[in-house]
């Protein structure tokens, strides 16, 4: 984390808003897989700050990324721990800027200091979520772990249909359209007329 002090009023309540999103639950998930994808030559982080300290360097992340392409043709071709600070950040953002040529929408990728300052961990767990929904997604046979683990991201399913069906379709009233069946005007009275009530 980095050296702040703490925050008060509206910055406080939004940042307990944003520690409210965090799953940890989901964060064991999130480990087992990518210490599976990664060859489990990746130590296990101990709790919550320990998966962010796990992560800050970049290290695992470039593991991750490389790991879900076919071996050598990894996007991060350089990965060295280092106890600097922009060199830390400096391998988020590779890793960020492969897992955005990988598939991932930019809307769904945290920012740099989400993770290195800890600030938004939820964000960090979504943008892990969407890789690993993506990467079984793809079925190229890289992904490592249970594919239960991830929500299935849709796939197109196009349906092509004959002249003659389409025209058909175009004789139907849809009940979207309403339907008049069963309507009469049995017991109606005239309008104005008061109700009569026996």
């Amino acid at each position: 984390m980095a050296n702040r002090g703490p925050s008060y009023g509206l910055s406080r309540e939004v940042q307990q808003k944003i520690d409210r999103q965090y799953d940890p639950e989901l964060e064991q998930v999130l480990v087992r897989w990518m210490m599976g994808q990664c060859g489990g030559d990746v130590p296990q982080p101990a709790r919550r700050d320990g998966f962010q300290q796990w992560l800050k360097d970049g290290t695992v992340l470039c593991r991750l990324i490389n790991s879900l392409y076919p071996r050598g043709q990894g996007p991060v071709a350089k990965i060295q721990a280092s106890t600097m600070a922009f060199k830390q950040m400096e391998q988020i953002s590779q890793f960020l800027q492969a897992a955005e040529r990988y598939g991932i929408a930019a809307t769904d990728i945290f920012q740099t200091v989400d993770l290195w300052e800890g600030k938004n961990m939820a964000c960090v767990q979504r943008t892990l979520m969407n890789l690993g929904s993506l990467a079984v997604a793809k079925g190229d046979g890289l992904f490592v772990g249970d594919p239960n683990w991830f929500p299935k991201k849709s796939q197109e399913n196009r349906r092509v249909f004959s002249e003659d069906k389409l025209k058909e379709g175009q004789n139907v009233i849809g009940l979207q359209m309403g339907t008049n069946r069963g309507a009469s005007q049995a017991g109606m009275t005239g309008y104005g007329m008061p109700r009569q009530i026996l």
